[in-house]
């Protein structure tokens, strides 16, 4: 049996078959991680959704920013984006069954060692903590308090992670960190301006998994989000998506021999962003 782990989706379904061919993936016998950001930009959200949803227990799958985003246009608290490739899901008469699939999905996942999130972890989180922090949102995500808070989900509000904030504003807080972080302070202040590298870090901010003393670095994290650092194996963190919507490649990582399969992207959108 082997784990693959890979990068961002993000609709590109053509990519993610080849991919799957290219590393013999069997259901019966292989598990899969990905990241999030299994849907938009790219053209096959919905099949790729459809196919990660009969794979079942063979593979497990944390939510990203653009799955969210789905998750909130769906329920009405949203207008698409001009460049969203969403209509299709939307549309879909297994729409409902896709959607509520898709909002069962954690921000967290571990296991024998491994962490896998969609974006980061603060610093001042454990792996218990993230795990914790991530049952907190998915349990939200399915009460009958979770189309409500869909609609308050979105803001940089409080821009700064306190172990004593409740309600609304935590779990903001907790979805922003897990789905959405790239930059960050030591006492866990965010930053979601500055896309690109790491050489850009604003005044003050790191790379969240550039501090020291940070709490999971024990652990070795699997993660996504940051296209613009493309594919960045460090030996404690893994960053796995490697641009293929911007013309880049779509790439799995076999754990934990780490050995890198890549295909390339066929339907890049363009601008690349700036590196």
């Amino acid at each position: 049996m082997a784990l693959y782990a890979i990068g961002d989706l993000q609709g590109c379904h053509d990519e993610f078959v080849q991919l799957l061919d290219l590393v013999g993936f069997s259901p019966a016998n292989d598990r899969l991680w990905l990241v999030g950001d299994l849907v938009n930009r790219g053209p096959g959200s919905l099949p790729i959704l459809r196919e990660v949803k009969a794979l079942g227990d063979a593979a497990r799958v944390v939510l990203g920013n653009h799955d969210l985003h789905l998750l909130t246009v769906a329920a009405g608290h949203r207008a698409p984006h001009r460049s969203d490739t969403l209509d299709d899901v939307l549309r879909a008469p297994d729409r409902a069954d896709l959607l509520d699939w898709l909002a069962a999905r954690p921000l967290v996942v571990r296991e024998d060692g491994l962490l896998m999130v969609h974006a980061g972890l603060l610093p001042s989180w454990t792996a218990a903590d993230a795990l914790g922090l991530s049952g907190e949102v998915e349990a939200k995500l399915a009460g009958s308090d979770a189309r409500r808070f869909l609609g308050a989900l979105y803001g940089d509000d409080p821009s700064t992670w306190r172990d004593d904030l409740e309600g609304d504003d935590r779990l903001r807080a907790i979805v922003n960190a897990c789905t959405r972080l790239r930059f960050c302070t030591a006492d866990g202040r965010m930053e979601f301006g500055e896309k690109r590298g790491r050489a850009h870090a604003p005044e003050g901010f790191r790379p969240w998994f550039a501090h020291d003393h940070r709490r999971t670095a024990s652990e070795t994290i699997v993660s996504g989000h940051w296209s613009t650092l493309e594919l960045d194996l460090a030996p404690n963190v893994m960053m796995l998506d490697s641009a293929c919507l911007w013309g880049g490649t779509l790439t799995a990582i076999r754990l934990p021999d780490r050995r890198v399969f890549q295909v390339p992207s066929r339907h890049p959108v363009v601008p690349k962003p700036l590196v």
